[in-house]
């Protein structure tokens, strides 16, 4: 997986590159950019060791659904990415 990141999260921290907003719906109407709603799905880039008592349960290249306005967004070697907790991760897609 290319999306190496110069970025080691600490504790139970998760970075992830969020999945690009839809462009048009169902019935191919174009959606404005004023109007993108925010993606609530996203692949990990890397993860935390996790707490003492807690390892982290995410590895980096999951598929993973969180919250539609967890996380701070961060910017890294030019990407735009997204740091949160591993509690506000919502599921893990396979």
């Amino acid at each position: 997986m290319t999306n190496n990141v110069s970025a080691t999260p600490l504790h139970d921290r998760v970075i992830i590159k969020p999945a690009p907003a839809e462009q048009k719906t169902a019935g191919g109407i174009i959606i404005p950019d004023t109007a993108k709603e925010k993606p609530q799905q996203g692949i990990v880039v890397a993860a935390g060791p996790g707490k003492k008592d807690e390892p982290v349960t995410v590895k980096q290249g999951d598929t993973v659904l969180y919250g539609k306005y967890a996380g701070t967004e961060i910017q890294i070697d030019g990407q735009e990415l997204l740091i949160m907790r591993e509690t506000d991760i919502l599921a893990v897609l396979s």
